[in-house]
C-alpha cells in the first residue's frame, strides 16, 4: 500500500519533473517541494488559524483564571484546559498537524530519490517495473545524480583539510529552528502545557531533521531546506511571522513594549 500510494507516484512525478527541467535532479527536487507546499497550503492555513485561536484563548480571562486557580493542581488544570479546548472547538495539536504530515512525505521522498537514482542492477530492475507507461520516461534512466557539489544519492559532506563538514545538515538544523521559532506566537504563559509542547518541538525538530540530513541521501536535505524556506514565505505572506521570538527574552520584552 505504501509503495503503491506514496513511493511509486513520487518516483514517477520526480522523473517527469526531472525531464521538464532539463534533466537536473536537484532542480526536480526543488520543484517537487514547491508542488508539495502548494498542495498542503490549506493545511498550513488551518495551522495558522489554529495557532491564532490558541493564542487568543490563552489571553482570555477564563484561561487566565483557571491557570491561577489550579496552579498547584496539574491534573485538574489539565482537565480544565481540555474542557476549554472542547468548548471553543480548538485542538491543542492543530498547530503540529502539518509538521507530522511532513514526516511521511519526507520518508516517501527519500525512498523515491534512492529508487530513481537506482545505483545497482537490482534497483534498476525495480525502477523499470514501477515506471508509468509514458513516452520517453524509461529513456531517462540512468538519472544524473550530481547537483552543485553534491551526489544527491549520498549523504553530503564538504571536505576541508581532510575533515568532512556536514554543511547541509547544519543548514537544515538552522532553517528548521528558525522556521519552528518564528511561526509560533510569543508564549504568554511558559507553564502552559501547549506552550511547553511547542518549546519541546522547537528543540527536537531541528535535531531530528539534522540527523536525517546527516545520515540519508542529500536529496532529502535539499527538500527539507527548501520546504523550511517556503514555509517562512507562506507565513510571512499571511503576516504570521514573529521575528521577535529569535531575540533573547529581555530584548524580546523590550521589543514588544516598543510595538505596543
Amino acid at each position: 500500500m505504501w509503495e503503491t500510494l506514496i513511493v511509486n507516484p513520487f518516483t514517477n512525478v520526480l522523473l517527469l519533473i526531472y525531464n521538464l527541467v532539463g534533466q537536473n535532479f536537484g532542480v526536480a527536487i526543488i520543484v517537487f517541494t514547491v508542488l508539495i507546499r502548494l498542495i498542503t497550503h490549506p493545511l498550513t492555513a488551518k495551522q495558522i488559524k489554529s495557532t491564532q485561536a490558541m493564542q487568543e484563548l490563552q489571553q482570555s480571562k477564563e484561561w487566565q483564571a483557571i491557570q491561577k486557580k489550579y496552579k498547584d493542581d496539574k491534573e485538574k488544570l489539565g482537565q480544565e484546559q481540555i474542557r476549554l479546548y472542547k468548548e471553543k472547538g480548538i485542538s491543542p495539536f492543530g498547530s503540529c498537524l502539518p509538521t507530522f504530515i511532513q514526516l511521511p512525505i519526507m520518508l516517501g521522498l527519500y525512498q523515491s530519490v534512492i529508487r530513481a537514482l537506482a545505483a545497482s542492477p537490482m534497483q534498476l530492475l525495480v525502477l523499470t517495473r514501477v515506471l508509468w507507461p509514458l513516452p520517453g520516461l524509461s529513456e531517462l534512466i540512468p538519472i544524473n545524480s550530481q547537483f552543485l557539489w553534491m551526489n544527491l544519492g549520498q549523504p553530503e559532506r564538504i571536505y576541508i583539510g581532510g575533515i568532512g563538514i556536514p554543511f547541509l545538515a547544519i543548514v537544515v538544523a538552522v532553517t528548521t529552528y528558525i522556521q519552528s521559532k518564528v511561526t509560533v506566537p510569543p508564549v504568554t504563559n511558559p507553564n502552559d502545557q501547549a506552550a511547553q509542547m511547542n518549546q519541546s518541538m522547537t528543540l527536537m525538530m531541528p535535531l531530528m531533521m539534522a540527523y536525517f540530513a546527516l545520515s540519508f541521501a542529500s536529496g532529502l536535505a535539499v527538500y527539507i531546506i527548501v520546504s523550511n524556506l517556503l514555509s517562512l514565505v507562506q507565513y510571512a505572506a499571511l503576516g504570521k511571522v514573529y521575528w521577535s521570538n529569535l531575540l533573547p527574552k529581555s530584548r524580546r520584552s523590550d521589543s514588544n513594549k516598543t510595538e505596543k
